[in-house]
């Protein structure tokens, strides 16, 4: 399949409960500093923690100088030779290294594009992304068992915290479909031609 396909990719948010998934279509040649943005903009995380997109022994993200060992430049790789290369239809993405949300990212199909639709868009999504900050999914565990119940010792501090009508299960799909539709747009502009200079 060309690299001017476009991949549907299931992505789900790993040992959650209730289950937080989203399915997105974008071009098969996304660059992985993109495909990051993408999965930001369609989970609705707010891009305020480093991440890496691994396969096998193999990571990208923001290289940094001080980390020999650490991952290569995102901006530098594209998604089809990824997959091109290791043979594979299943990405981990990590964001946040602190709480460690782990991501699972599959290639469910490779198609055409249908002619007048702006890649990427959003196409699915069930389960509320959690909190930013919360510790991850054994913190949103408590979160959830704590704002559930009045007399649980973090009640109090978590409901101070989270919004009064935040329930798991209710996902503002609109919303994210939004998000995606920018990131679309952004993507697609032509840049501006430069005028020449008078002599």
């Amino acid at each position: 399949m060309s690299a001017a396909a476009i991949a549907r990719l299931k992505i789900t948010l790993d040992d959650m409960e209730p289950a937080v998934i989203r399915r997105v279509e974008t071009s098969f040649d996304i660059r992985l500093d993109r495909l990051h943005l993408l999965i930001q903009a369609a989970m609705g995380w707010t891009n305020s923690h480093l991440y890496e997109i691994r396969v096998g022994d193999v990571g990208w993200g923001i290289p940094d100088p001080g980390w020999p060992d650490g991952p290569l430049d995102a901006r530098k790789a594209r998604l089809a030779d990824v997959i091109e290369d290791v043979g594979t239809r299943t990405l981990r993405y990590i964001y946040d290294f602190g709480d460690g949300w782990e991501h699972t990212i599959k290639i469910e199909r490779l198609g055409d594009p249908e002619p007048g639709v702006a890649y990427p868009r959003l196409i699915e999504a069930s389960g509320r992304c959690p909190p930013e900050d919360v510790g991850g999914p054994w913190g949103y565990g408590e979160l959830l068992e704590a704002i559930a119940d009045p007399k649980h010792e973090r009640h109090a501090e978590f409901k101070e915290w989270i919004a009064d009508d935040f329930d798991p299960h209710v996902v503002d799909a609109k919303w994210l479909a939004g998000e995606v539709a920018a990131l679309a747009k952004k993507w697609s502009r032509k840049p501006a031609s430069k005028r020449s200079r008078p002599a």
